[in-house]
């Protein structure tokens, strides 16, 4: 069961930090590649922050159910 904690913990923090990507892209503070289509876009806010709310509830529950 361990292993399977792991692997949704990593999954998990992984989901978190692209969500946290897609919104440092979209509001235009992380503008990196110059040539993403993400940059200053407000919907990609939105969706970077559920994928983060997604992230950290795999997290949660993995730390909370897997054991």
């Amino acid at each position: 069961m361990t292993i399977l904690r792991l692997i949704l913990t990593v999954i998990g923090a992984l989901a978190a930090l692209l969500g946290l990507l897609w919104i440092g892209q979209g509001t235009g503070i992380f503008p990196y590649p110059a040539a993403s289509l993400m940059i200053n876009q407000s919907p990609w806010i939105l969706r970077g922050a559920i994928l983060s709310l997604v992230g950290l509830a795999i997290i949660w529950a993995a730390r909370r159910y897997a054991r």
